[in-house]
């Protein structure tokens, strides 16, 4: 039986959701050029470009009291919570500005006031602490709702399988997303998991576990949106957690600016999920729902924003290089408890 979303519950506009993976697709290229040409940054940089409807798809469907963890690959979701941009350009430059105080570089982004709960490298790390912050949440009373994004190499992770025994014991309101993009790092799929993986696979797995789980084409904004909404509603009502698997790709290298193609993924394989860009489709989904000729064309609109977006960009740029750097007496900030003050 369909589970009714509330008022409460998001529903996006597809030219909101398009003009939010524009957003995040111009704020990486313009970061990942900069990355390269002026070794400014001095942080590990795992970037989303071609994976933005996932991340946009789900936060569209989230209250802005729920809670959002990834892991290293974290600049989509976190400005698709509504993360700050200049705090997280600045982060990147390692200054005191940044929205981890210039501590954790792009692998550790926070920002609370948004329910951005925060990122970490560990593989696999923030899909036990994301079921536990749900468990808690449960515990008292709260109807929000914790998303943890992973991809795939995640997934095979004890820590995956331990998270979600206890989530369904425990009918935890946690929604797992793997954004499956085939690899990890430069394994793929096929050797790291059995033949047989229509029986083994990732949904497979959740499913086993008695988890209700999903697989569906993640390059398809509204597809992924509408998924999320189901989600999150089966969570509230108290139904425990819930897994979507997105099948994406990501254009860029593992860990870098740069591109792998032909090095660690053959160029046949890139071209087509090329051909599958979330933002194409996002724009030629938006056109064909124009409903007259005085609305500007959705091309049109793609280019303003890509070139807003794109200035958005440089000014946190200029406002990150601008900025201090952590002093040396802050170092233990967050680290270590202040001392007591005495009475």
């Amino acid at each position: 039986m369909p589970i009714p979303n509330t008022p409460e519950d998001p529903v996006a506009h597809p030219a909101a959701l398009l003009r939010e993976m524009v957003r995040i697709r111009c704020v990486e290229e313009e970061l990942a050029d900069l990355y390269r040409d002026e070794q400014e940054m001095r942080t590990p940089v795992h970037f989303s470009v071609g994976q933005e409807a996932a991340a946009v798809g789900v936060c569209a469907a989230l209250r802005a009291s729920d809670l959002v963890y990834t892991g290293h690959r974290s600049h989509a979701a976190y400005l698709a919570k509504g993360g700050d941009l200049t705090g997280m350009v600045a982060e990147l430059y390692g200054k005191e500005t940044g929205c981890s105080n210039g501590r954790g570089g792009s692998v550790h982004l926070t920002d609370r006031a948004v329910g951005f709960a925060g990122s970490a490298a560990i593989l696999g790390e923030m899909i036990s602490v994301a079921t536990g912050a749900a468990w808690a949440l449960a515990k008292r009373g709260s109807s929000r709702v914790v998303v943890t994004f992973f991809g795939d190499g995640a997934s095979e992770e004890g820590v995956f399988h331990e998270s979600l025994n206890f989530a369904a014991v425990h009918r935890v309101p946690v929604l797992y997303v793997c954004e499956n993009n085939a690899y990890s790092i430069s394994s793929p799929l096929s050797a790291r998991q059995p033949a047989n993986s229509a029986n083994t696979g990732i949904t497979e797995r959740a499913r086993a576990y008695g988890i209700a789980a999903e697989r569906l084409d993640g390059n398809d904004v509204a597809l992924v949106h509408e998924a999320a909404r189901r989600a999150t509603a089966h969570c509230r009502a108290g139904l425990g957690p819930y897994l979507l698997e997105l099948d994406t790709y990501r254009w860029r290298e593992h860990v870098g600016p740069g591109f792998d193609t032909g090095i660690d993924r053959p160029e046949p394989e890139v071209e087509q999920w090329l051909e599958r860009c979330p933002v194409r489709r996002g724009t030629a989904a938006l056109r064909a729902q124009e409903p007259d000729a005085a609305e500007p064309d959705a091309g049109e609109l793609v280019a303003r924003w890509d070139e807003q977006f794109r200035d958005e960009t440089r000014l946190a740029v200029a406002a990150a290089k601008a900025a201090p750097y952590p002093t040396a007496d802050r170092l233990t900030d967050g680290a270590y408890g202040r001392p007591a003050v005495a009475s």
